[in-house]
């Protein structure tokens, strides 16, 4: 903990976001036990290995002191990956994209600012999701919240260096797709204005190519008295989605890079839709048989 100390220092004299930064160190150490923090590894990440084949062995489902990481292009299915895990294993899913867009809906200080920004598919500033991820995280902590997994941060470099000085990351998921079939996925997604529910209404197909399988994506079409009510996000767009693509692509390669050399970095290629994958990441993540046992219960 002094070391994260020291290093959060220089962070705190070279950043403007000063106050952010110190309360998400408050709040990342608080939402662990104090022996989790003492500790260099945690109890839920075994046998990690720097090759595209990492995976975790000897993992307690039933121990909650997991933190990991969810990166990949808009589009790509972090949230529906991320949320059904914090279901399984009983965490958090803290998405900085919905801390953003319930700012946006709030009508607060930071609403008009967040509009422009996401409407022209730029990356929110880090001095913005930090705070946003602080308060998150207090509540959290207020809520006996334990563990979390993280969806949509670290975006760059210096995010994921604020995050490493503050709390020990345990895997970084690396979803990945196609940018064609991002681009459909993204131009399908719908909300229902009534319930909040997203759906897709996108029907994919990619032929298969270089050696790799066809890969199909069902839609994900809503019950019928949610069908007249679906709204598409302002910033789904053809030429937002493809500009928020390369934003993404230039910015987050090289947080991938910092994560890989630490050998924390788990690279999936998504096989499909939600059927073909699931399964697969829950093999890739040695969870399984852990799913089999949790729904023979059920």
């Amino acid at each position: 903990m002094a070391a994260a100390a020291a290093m959060i220092s220089r962070r705190l004299s070279n950043s403007s976001s000063s106050t952010a930064v110190f309360g998400l160190r408050r709040c990342m150490y608080s939402s662990v036990p104090e022996s989790a923090n003492n500790n260099t590894q945690s109890p839920f990440f075994h046998n990690q290995t720097k090759t595209n084949d990492s995976v975790l062995r000897g993992i307690d489902p039933a121990n909650r002191n997991v933190q990991w990481v969810f990166l990949g292009c808009p589009g790509v299915g972090k949230g529906t990956y991320a949320s059904r895990l914090s279901q399984l294993l009983g965490v958090p899913h803290i998405a900085t994209g919905d801390l953003v867009r319930e700012e946006l809906a709030s009508s607060g200080p930071l609403s008009l600012q967040l509009a422009e920004i996401v409407n022209q598919g730029k990356l929110v500033s880090d001095d913005i999701i930090i705070n946003l991820l602080s308060h998150r995280l207090e509540s959290g902590v207020a809520k006996g919240e334990s563990g979390f997994i993280l969806d949509g941060f670290p975006r760059t470099v210096q995010q994921a260096e604020i995050l490493d000085g503050v709390t020990d990351i345990d895997l970084v998921v690396n979803l990945k797709l196609p940018e064609s079939v991002l681009v459909e996925k993204c131009l399908g997604r719908r909300t229902c204005s009534q319930c909040g529910k997203g759906y897709n209404v996108a029907s994919i197909h990619l032929e298969g190519q270089n050696g790799n399988p066809p890969m199909t994506m069902a839609p994900l079409l809503p019950p019928s008295h949610c069908m007249s009510k679906l709204i598409t996000r302002a910033d789904d767009t053809e030429l937002v989605v493809k500009e928020r693509l390369r934003i993404y692509n230039e910015k987050s390669q090289p947080v991938e890079d910092f994560y890989r050399s630490k050998g924390k970095l788990l690279e999936f290629d998504l096989p499909g839709g939600i059927p073909a994958s699931w399964p697969k990441l829950l093999q890739a993540l040695d969870l399984d048989e852990y799913e089999e046992k949790r729904s023979a219960v059920a």
